[in-house]
């Protein structure tokens, strides 16, 4: 925080608007204790540095080599996310200009970026995902605290970055044009691997992890000056200097500190001793100490006289987390690295839950393709390589390719992906084959490419579905298929708030549906089906263990498709197949014909309110109206008005709606791209169809009571158009018994509790189940629990 300060006398931050000293810590990451440590002891190893001085002198040492920097983009979203209002469900439109600016401030210097975004959260990590989340459950039920006090948003220290941001972050990109990649581990190891490996200018992040690696310059995020290019490099040369350790010596530091991986806790008793050794000597040192400068000393005067002779277990207390420490190491040893602290030989390993862990590359890795090369596009594959392939890898890209990233696969597969096309991404799933590619050594190999069980058998089918999530094309399909474990993070929701579910609940059965299509073959119903590990956050889970979820079988005119239909077929009529299915995961296959008529892009918006509205009994027809209304009106509005537009107040519950409403774009997402992409995803983009604060502004009015002409800014060509979504929408409604009414009805006829106890009802809730049976959702007890169909039972 000093370096922050300090360097903001020498440039000033890129949005004045926008105090970036007072964001949250949570999102910095990595070694505990040493980005505090840099910026009040250290920070000489912090230099200015500027990109596109940067860019020119590698194009002198590079001759017609594009300069490219990698982007750890998870931890650039909250350097991204510029528009002052965040609490109303996010200013979309806002920020993908913010993105647009980002992109053309590089590319105008001639810098190439590679946006680099975590596709999983690996098993080592998940105590310290659980805890942040926790965590930021604590700081949302203080916002909500703060906006029923004072109606309106909190100030920017309390910051949280709006639902879906990451998801939707991705797609922004590629509209853009940009290669954007997911990873099939901890995005970090990818990002480093990727810089070292292609002569990156260096890494763009906020995560000292990349002052551990040993790769490229790590270049911080959060001191970026867009309108400059001037940033602070961090130079990890220059920190072993001022440590008296070596670049190797970095990973075994950062273990001793605690990381993603080691419990802060682990070594507590082992750095309390350093200190006090350390303290003793220095006579003039800080009775208080410090924590990096003890241990590190301890590293370099003592442990360095055991180095080579004795394993690390019989110099440091390691006890039974040996195995744990051992992979926490390894964890930084990039492909062709190795460790002079491993006694054993290169080849050696270790085993840890069941897995093998290689001690010198690649220890989380998920890969069983190394990279290949197109000759046509002279671009490499995105993912990290075998550290024993033979291949070359080029140093440079062709500055002139337009060609996305291709993948090696299957190569029958080859022009058989007409998944994710959307023109407006700008791209194609690129196939390639590469006949030089040796098969990998197994014993080379990362642990989790070891583990050949999968959720599903086909190897074509998982690896089209693993092409298009290293390319940002789905969302959690892979995951799905490969482990059978998904995760999301934090929403804006009020934990106080009885009447309104969390969005983990309402969109459960969707998902349920989707899993039934991905994991397939459950002929005689779900009880043959796997389980789906959820890890979703919701109020009162506390996320010891994660929610056993069974798939819920679904019925599609015609039959179910196999997935090698709906996403390699190119027949006639294959589109109103995967709209089928698409229509069968939430439940609306009586629908269509409605759906069908209703013009781009407020089709799938469309779908979302029926779903929504069949789901929740507590929302009324003032809602109806007020979610209407912003989508009709963004349409007619400018990046600039949207900007300008100013809130009476804030209401907690139209925060809420906000939230509710983005997370079912995100399900939008999977359920599209697991049906083989039948609507373009364009169309369900926030940017298109929804702004917070405009959403908002028809809330408020139209719970004053608002006509809908006023609702619709006395714009006559809407309201067509309005009554026409509405009709569409309350139809649905009906089909399934599910009558809108205005609020002053409904709070003569509902209790405020959410389901509807009607013995013919069809939908489904944790509240309650189509029997009408069940305990209200918040009483559920969050855990170990298996669901099968929409009668969630305790396991």
């Amino acid at each position: 925080m000093l370096l922050f300060l300090t360097l903001s006398l020498i440039f000033p931050p890129q949005h004045p608007s926008v105090d970036l000293t007072i964001l949250p810590q949570s999102s910095v990451m990595g070694v505990r204790g040493l980005q505090g440590f840099v910026g009040s002891t250290c920070p000489h190893i912090c230099t200015v540095v500027n990109f596109k001085d940067l860019a020119e002198h590698h194009r002198s040492r590079h001759p017609g080599c594009t300069p490219s920097v990698v982007v750890d983009a998870m931890c650039c979203l909250r350097y991204w996310y510029t528009p002052e209002s965040w609490i109303c469900g996010g200013q979309w439109r806002e920020y993908f200009s913010a993105l647009q600016d980002f992109v053309r401030a590089f590319t105008a210097v001639g810098i190439k970026l590679i946006f680099f975004f975590d596709g999983m959260v690996e098993q080592g990590k998940r105590d310290e995902w659980v805890k942040r989340r926790l965590k930021n459950n604590r700081e949302i039920s203080r916002i909500f605290q703060y906006i029923k006090s004072h109606k309106e948003q909190p100030g920017r220290n309390m910051f949280f970055i709006p639902s879906g941001l990451a998801v939707f972050t991705r797609f922004a990109l590629k509209t853009l044009g940009q290669e954007t990649v997911c990873s099939l581990q901890e995005a970090d190891y990818e990002v480093a691997s990727y810089g070292m490996q292609h002569n990156c200018l260096g890494i763009l992040g906020e995560d000292t992890d990349y002052l551990i690696y040993d790769t490229c310059p790590y270049f911080s995020i959060r001191e970026l000056c867009l309108q400059t290019l001037d940033t602070v490099m961090l130079c990890r040369e220059k920190l072993c200097e001022s440590l008296g350790l070596g670049l190797a010596d970095l990973p075994l530091l950062a273990c001793l500190l605690g990381n993603d991986i080691i419990p802060e806790g682990m070594f507590e008793s082992f750095r309390y001793k350093c200190l006090c050794s350390y303290t003793s000597v220095k006579e003039n040192f800080d009775k208080k100490g410090n924590i990096v400068l003890a241990v590190s000393d301890h590293i370099a005067k003592v442990l360095r006289l055991h180095q080579g002779e004795k394993k690390l277990e019989e110099i440091l207390p390691l006890g039974p987390n040996k195995a744990l420490f051992y992979k926490g190491v390894a964890s930084y040893l990039l492909p062709g690295q190795k460790s002079p602290w491993f006694f054993q030989k290169p080849k050696d390993t270790i085993t840890l839950d069941r897995q093998v862990i290689s001690m010198s590359s690649d220890p989380e890795s998920k890969q069983e393709v190394p990279m290949c090369t197109d000759s046509e596009s002279k671009q490499e594959v995105p993912m990290h390589m075998n550290p024993e392939s033979k291949q070359e890898i080029p140093t440079c890209t062709d500055p002139e390719s337009k060609q996305e990233v291709p993948m090696c696969t299957h190569p029958e597969m080859k022009q058989k992906l007409p998944m994710g096309t959307d023109p407006e991404f700008k791209l194609e799933a690129s196939i390639c084959t590469n006949p030089e590619i040796q098969p990998e050594d197994p014993m080379n190999m990362g642990p989790e490419t070891k583990q050949l069980v999968t959720m599903v058998s086909d190897p074509e089918i998982l690896k089209v579905a693993r092409t298009h999530h290293v390319q940002a094309e789905s969302y959690l399909v892979y995951n799905v298929m490969s482990s059978g474990e998904v995760d999301c993070s934090n929403t804006l929701e009020d934990e106080l708030d009885q009447a309104l579910p969390s969005q983990a609940f309402i969109y459960r059965p969707v998902r349920q549906r989707v899993y039934f299509l991905l994991l397939g073959d459950c002929k005689d119903g779900t009880s043959t089906c796997p389980a789906v590990k959820e890890w979703f956050v919701y109020p009162g889970n506390p996320l010891r263990h994660p929610d056993l979820v069974r798939p819920l079988q679904m019925t599609v005119p015609g039959g179910t498709p196999s997935l090698k239909i709906l996403w390699l077929s190119q027949e006639p009529g294959i589109q109103a197949r995967r709209l089928d299915t698409l229509l069968a995961c939430f439940n609306l296959s009586s629908s269509k014909e409605e759906l069908q008529a209703v013009e781009n892009p407020f089709k799938a918006l469309c779908c979302l309110l029926i779903y929504l509205f069949v789901q929740v009994d507590t929302l009324c027809l003032e809602d109806l109206h007020a979610f209407i209304a912003q989508a009709l009106c963004l349409q007619g509005k400018s990046t600039a008005q949207l900007v300008n537009l100013q809130l009476d107040y804030i209401n907690s519950r139209a925060v809420q709606l906000g939230s509710l409403l983005v997370r079912g774009l995100t399900t939008l997402v999977l359920a599209n791209s697991a049906c083989g992409c039948p609507w373009r995803i364009s169309d369900f983009m926030p940017w298109n169809v929804f702004d917070g604060k405009l959403f908002h502004q028809k809330y408020l009015q139209s719970e004053k009571g608002y006509t809908v002409e006023e609702l619709l800014e006395q714009n006559r060509s809407r309201l067509t158009k309005f009554h026409n979504l509405k009709a569409v929408v309350c139809k649905a409604c009906m089909k399934e018994n599910r009558r809108i009414v205005g609020r002053t009805h409904w709070n003569s006829q509902h209790t405020g509790r959410w389901g509807r106890q009607s013995p013919g009802s069809h939908r489904t809730s944790s509240g309650y189940s189509r029997s009408g049976q069940g305990q209200p959702w918040r009483d559920q007890g969050p855990g170990n629990r298996q669901y099968e169909h929409d009668q969630w039972r305790r396991y």
